[in-house]
């Protein structure tokens, strides 16, 4: 009777997932909460207008923002609409933006002329109100949807389960600011499995998420205790569990400490040596201690070798990538018109850029460096494998490179609207650039910075981003090139040191500029920088108001704190969006502090452009410099050297010179 109770018991287990998703699909997705106690609004009202608009702009997405969105829109408290949309953590832009377009259909017909309402679907939450909902956490309106199938083996499956909430409150709190998400599995026994997910709404405290999830998984003790699956949705975060996998991507769980011997503690030698008092059981310990000793040391040794090895086949296995990029120097020239001068988009310190177009019919920019350029096969070799293997839509792409005798050549995609500066800079050029284009410009400059110094396999200081380093390709998409001068961080480097400066002035950072200290806060500095620049269309070094020159930080640092901000805008962008030009303007001047721990990193940033429901500090006075006088500054410190070049460096070590070289200016056409 037993063995046929256990095998009956084996076979329930076998079919439990089928029968959960059975059930799954029999329980709704969607819940809502209309908010009664905030009012309504009458039909062809503002606020329904307002709403509308909302509505459109989540279902028309393109910028994934990590799956987290908040938008406003109207003047008036009373007609005023804000507005949160989140999506799940395991989810990509379709999905997401799939879910949210569903659940404004769902709200439209449920909530009707309410003025405050929350709905949660599967993959995604949206909320909208009347009121300030960007910064407080809220535990309701709240809802549970339930899978009602009994789980069997109860008892273990909730110690599990409350484990697993435990574990994962834990690492979704600890998130960051751009998602707050954690999805993992727990056995339960032998054969049953637990999946669970959370989530908080990534503008929380770490604290306040980890109190959200803790009120939520108290909630499962309220609807859905011993159940098979469960939802629990509040406003600011929300958790799920189910007997079988649905979230996309499983996060696996740290390894467990290893475990104590029986008996709880380890046995240390004295307490050997005091079982038997035999000194000859002592010696044969000691012996055998060396003996481990020295074969530990071995084994070292010799994963050192195999590990050498293989970091040398991987170099081996880069280079031959990176001749696979290599083009035939007579193909270059009949591309460019043996580099004819019709064919010259500009011409730089390193030497030329050159339009060509391929046998494919492909038009490429070429980048011709001169003999004095001071960059050697080996430095060039360096840089191409280096570059090839960044990827981003906002990064400038290389596509290949020829090194053939004294000529050394780049060849990257031809971005057709040249530089930024031939269009911020230009009075005629500069009325094409209304604000939602100069605001998706800086936003994806900043996207390319994070890609430089967090995302990509490398981290990277460019250590020149000014407006000619920034191409416009047919969409006005900017992406960030010349990486001439750029620096390689191993992962856990943070900053680093060099005896030669290079960059433009106004773009570099005090500390980079006196003492030769860059960092990834050193390119935070260029960016903010860029920012003002932007939004006045004017240089950073000769910012005319009235009758007056004066130098951009120091004027937009006098009119923030004579709260005349408005007053370095650009008159063109006059009639946009004000509220989001002096925000920009308060990012800028955060980035471009003096003390480099005050800066924001590029994710914070980016978080900062995102999310105008994140407060932001005050600024405190920028590094005015640029006052100084430079040039006598430099030559007594660094040994200024008066010729204007621009370096083409690209090693992750700083050189043994001692020179200054950086450029007052450097406008040429791409």
């Amino acid at each position: 009777m037993a063995m046929g109770s256990s095998r009956l018991l084996l076979l329930f287990y076998s079919v439990l997932p089928f029968l959960a998703t059975l059930t799954l699909a029999t329980y709704p997705n969607f819940r809502s909460s209309c908010v009664s106690a905030a009012g309504n609004y009458t039909a062809n009202s503002t606020y329904q207008a307002n709403l509308n608009n909302i509505f459109s702009q989540l279902i028309s997405l393109t910028e994934f923002n990590y799956g987290f969105y908040n938008l406003s829109v109207g003047d008036e408290n009373a007609t005023k609409v804000n507005a949160i949309a989140l999506c799940r953590g395991d989810i990509n832009q379709t999905d997401c933006n799939s879910c949210l377009n569903d659940t404004t259909s769902e709200l439209k017909q449920l909530c009707p002329f309410f003025k405050e309402v929350v709905g949660w679907s599967e993959y995604c939450m949206l909320r909208y109100a009347n009121r300030d909902i960007f910064r407080e956490m809220e535990y309701s309106p709240d809802s549970c949807v339930v899978n009602p199938q009994d789980v069997p083996n109860a008892d273990h499956f909730i110690q599990a389960l409350n484990n697993l909430l435990s574990n994962l409150r834990s690492r979704a709190a600890a998130g960051g600011p751009l998602r707050k998400y954690a999805a993992d599995n727990s056995p339960v026994g032998v054969i049953q499995t637990v999946y669970a997910l959370v989530q908080c709404t990534p503008y929380l405290s770490e604290q306040e998420c980890g109190d959200c999830l803790t009120a939520a998984a108290q909630g499962v003790g309220n609807c859905c205790l011993g159940k098979i699956g469960c939802r629990v949705l509040k406003p600011s975060c929300f958790l799920r569990f189910e007997a079988v996998q649905f979230y996309r991507i499983p996060i696996p769980l740290p390894s467990p400490p290893p475990s104590p011997p029986p008996g709880g503690k380890l046995s240390s030698l004295a307490d050997i040596a005091g079982n038997d008092n035999n000194t000859t059981h002592i010696v044969i310990i000691v012996v055998a201690s060396i003996i481990g000793v020295l074969m530990l040391i071995t084994s070292i040794c010799i994963f050192w070798r195999v590990m050498k090895t293989h970091e040398k086949l991987e170099t081996d296995d880069e280079v031959i990538r990176a001749e696979s990029l290599q083009f035939d120097f007579a193909t270059i020239r009949s591309a460019t018109n043996n580099f004819s001068e019709a064919n010259k988009l500009g011409q730089g310190g390193f030497g030329a850029v050159y339009k060509g177009q391929l046998p494919n019919g492909q038009e490429v920019a070429v980048k011709r460096l001169s003999r004095d350029s001071g960059q050697g096969d080996q430095e060039f070799k360096n840089e191409v494998l280096l570059v090839a293997k960044l990827q981003h839509r906002n990064l400038v792409r290389l596509l290949g490179f020829c090194l053939e005798g004294h000529e050394k050549l780049l060849i990257y995609e031809f971005v057709p609207n040249k530089s930024l500066d031939h269009f911020i800079f230009d009075r005629v050029k500069r009325a094409q650039l209304d604000w939602e284009t100069c605001y998706k410009i800086i936003r994806r400059i900043a996207r390319g910075l994070l890609y430089l110094h967090e995302d990509s396999r490398l981290r990277i200081i460019h250590r020149d981003l000014k407006a000619s380093n920034v191409l416009l390709d047919v969409d006005m998409i900017p992406k960030i090139a010349d990486f001439g001068m750029a620096k390689l961080f191993v992962r856990d480097e943070t900053q680093g040191n060099t005896s030669r400066i290079v960059g433009t002035y106004g773009y570099m950072a005090p500390e980079y500029l006196m003492l030769g200290q860059f960092s990834v806060k050193s390119d935070v500095f260029g960016f903010g920088v860029l920012i003002l620049e932007i939004i006045s269309g004017q240089k950073n070094n000769c910012f005319r108001n009235g009758e007056m020159v004066k130098d951009l930080l120091s004027c937009a640092w006098k009119n923030w704190r004579e709260r005349t901000v408005l007053n370095i805008m650009d008159p063109t962008l006059r009639d946009d969006a004000r509220s989001e030009i002096m925000r920009c303007i308060q990012i800028g001047l955060l980035c471009v502090q003096e003390n480099v721990a005050d800066r924001p990193t590029m994710a914070t940033v980016i978080l900062m452009l995102n999310s105008f429901s994140i407060s932001l500090p005050v600024p405190s006075q920028p590094a005015f410099f640029m006052h100084r006088n430079i040039e006598s500054d430099l030559s007594s410190s660094l040994g200024y050297n008066s010729q204007v070049t621009e370096s083409d460096e690209f090693k992750s070590e700083a050189p043994p010179l001692s020179t200054n070289e950086v450029s007052i200016t450097d406008l040429y056409p791409r």
